[in-house]
């Protein structure tokens, strides 16, 4: 019996295709698959240098144009832009809106409030209570759920090493740089007295007891 991933089977029924396994141990039923992929990568990636992504983008159409596009297949043998001319009109039109992706993660709260997600820190809410929460990542958006609420809604930062920190987050953790304040165990601010006291109060006992 074949148990496929639900999201699989959202994006088959979104794009409307019927999903099929290949045979356990039989790298040949899907070989063809993947081999172009290995190709992208030795002819194309390989040796290149890219300053960013519109860059990329214009080197790939470029190679597709002048080299990949117009070979002769090596199984086919047929020019591969010729085939795909062939091949378009029985391909089905793309759906309106766009599949919305969705990667599930779990991720333990830091100290300070954060939850780390491919290199950038992204906050939530004072009041959490659960120390592992829920996550939620889409192409542009980060949710993050506790016991199945959303708590935080984050953009998608680029980059790694940034810091997201939406308005509200982290009071507590601010009241720690005012001078004289320290947080409780259970996140309430209270003011810090002079180490100093302590001496008086020492002075003050010992002069009763005398």
């Amino acid at each position: 019996t074949v148990i496929f991933n639900k999201m699989l089977v959202d994006l088959a029924c979104h794009h409307g295709f019927t999903p099929r396994a290949c045979r356990p141990y039989r790298a040949k039923t899907k070989g063809k698959v993947e081999r172009p992929y290995r190709y992208i990568r030795q002819d194309f990636f390989e040796g290149r240098r890219f300053r960013n992504l519109d860059d990329l983008n214009r080197q790939l159409a470029d190679w597709l144009a002048g080299v990949a596009n117009v070979r002769v297949h090596g199984t086919t043998r047929r020019v591969v832009a010729e085939a795909f001319v062939e091949d378009q009109a029985a391909l089905l039109p793309l759906p309106a809106l766009p599949f919305r992706s969705l990667l599930k993660l779990e991720r333990r709260i830091t100290k300070d409030g954060m939850v780390s997600i491919d290199g950038n820190l992204y906050s939530v809410p004072d009041g959490t209570r659960k120390r592992s929460v829920e996550v939620h990542v889409l192409a542009h958006e980060i949710r993050i759920l506790e016991a199945g609420r959303v708590i935080a809604i984050h953009s998608v930062l680029s980059g790694r090493g940034r810091r997201a920190v939406l308005t509200g987050h982290r009071q507590a953790i601010r009241s720690l740089e005012t001078p004289g304040k320290r947080l409780l165990s259970s996140g309430e601010p209270v003011w810090q007295r002079p180490l100093d006291i302590y001496d008086q109060i020492a002075q003050a006992l010992a002069g009763r007891s005398a």
